[in-house]
């Protein structure tokens, strides 16, 4: 029997050890070359109030950032409990599901928007936060719908959300 060869390949590693990929990423979240300038990540594991969270994804989906607003909204998710842990989830679904439309996987996105409006939809009925559950879920079923057979990355300025009621 042979044995296999020796992998000598460097994984990109944090401070703590574990596996991180540090190619530098595009707004949406692509990755680019190495030695390329890329927008800042955002940091993961940030402890952050619901009003934080979504002040800051906000920030981001109106900086043409879905994909780090969705980074925020995962932390979110991960660190809430049971009671609010699917519309976290719901919201974190529809930030990537954008980031998926902007970048040209219609199909994607729209399975996405569609399954984070599902969500969502569960709170309607007392919409914590001050959270636009309804316009967030109309938006993204309507976003969904015209991605539905369509190519083509799509204007993020047009189509960002507003995450809270004004």
């Amino acid at each position: 029997m042979v044995a296999a060869p020796a992998t000598t390949s460097v994984r990109d590693r944090d401070p703590d050890g574990r596996a991180r990929n540090a190619r530098p990423r595009d707004g949406l979240g692509r990755p680019l070359p190495y030695g390329v300038p890329g927008v800042e990540r955002q940091p993961e594991g940030v402890p952050r109030t619901p009003a934080e969270s979504l002040v800051e994804a906000q920030r981001l989906l109106d900086a043409g950032m879905p994909f780090h607003a969705h980074e925020v909204l995962e932390d979110a998710w991960k660190t809430s409990d049971a009671p609010e842990r699917e519309l976290w989830r719901g919201l974190a679904q529809l930030a990537v599901g954008l980031t998926h439309a902007a970048r040209g996987n219609t199909t994607g996105g729209a399975a996405l928007l569609r399954r984070g409006a599902k969500n969502v939809a569960e709170y309607r009925s007392g919409p914590p936060h001050g959270i636009d559950v309804a316009g967030l879920h109309e938006w993204a079923e309507a976003l969904a719908t015209t991605l539905d057979g369509t190519t083509g990355e799509i204007d993020l300025p047009r189509n960002t959300p507003r995450l809270v009621t004004r």
